[in-house]
């Protein structure tokens, strides 16, 4: 594991997506892995701490979800665009090789039998809590987080640091059309 990763805890899971970031969601089932990119996740429930995402039914991720009934959500970096749109635009029903085209490098996490890809900024392994009206009608994923981890060098002691951190760490936000952008400075309110 990367010297930088740190785990967090559970109570404080949710202030990794609470910036709104674009996502990679992986998943694992019979020895098959893929990873796709998912502008639509948030922050659901602090205890026990709990996800959305959205996942289509075209997605080869979907279906590993469904069968496996786990899943990883992880931040992307700016270094990870590339990566983050071709993951995004690429589908393993179609490409076999898509994860190695695509620049996606898999670890382990101990404990955690699922595929996390390597240089994120943060991990939230997650149980899926079913849903299946959701599931099926809104491709809406609920998922308990069983597991969070951070790079220290961007989020450390519940806080993201992305003013003090190398650019090449700072979060995605997707527009559309291959436009992202990067998390920008930090505004602070003073209470008076």
């Amino acid at each position: 594991m990367d010297k930088h990763i740190a785990s967090v805890p559970l109570e404080k899971a949710y202030r990794l997506l609470n910036h709104g970031p674009t996502v990679l969601a992986s998943a694992r089932h019979g020895g098959v892995d893929n990873v796709m990119a998912a502008a639509w996740a948030c922050a659901l429930d602090y205890k026990p701490p709990k996800l959305t995402v959205v996942l289509d039914k075209s997605a080869k991720t979907r279906e590993l979800v469904e069968k496996s009934g786990t899943f990883v959500i992880q931040v992307p970096t700016v270094a990870q665009l590339d990566l983050t749109y071709q993951v995004g635009h690429r589908s393993l029903f179609d490409e076999p090789g898509k994860l190695a085209k695509s620049g996606v490098e898999l670890f382990a996490m101990d404990d955690y039998d699922l595929p996390f890809v390597a240089g994120c900024s943060a991990w939230l392994a997650c149980k899926v809590v079913p849903e299946p009206h959701n599931q099926q009608t809104y491709d809406l994923f609920i998922g308990e987080i069983v597991g969070a981890w951070s790079d220290r060098r961007v989020f450390k002691d519940g806080h993201w640091n992305f003013e003090t951190a190398d650019p090449a760490l700072r979060s995605l936000h997707y527009i559309a059309g291959g436009h992202f952008y990067a998390i920008g400075d930090p505004l602070v309110v003073i209470d008076a």
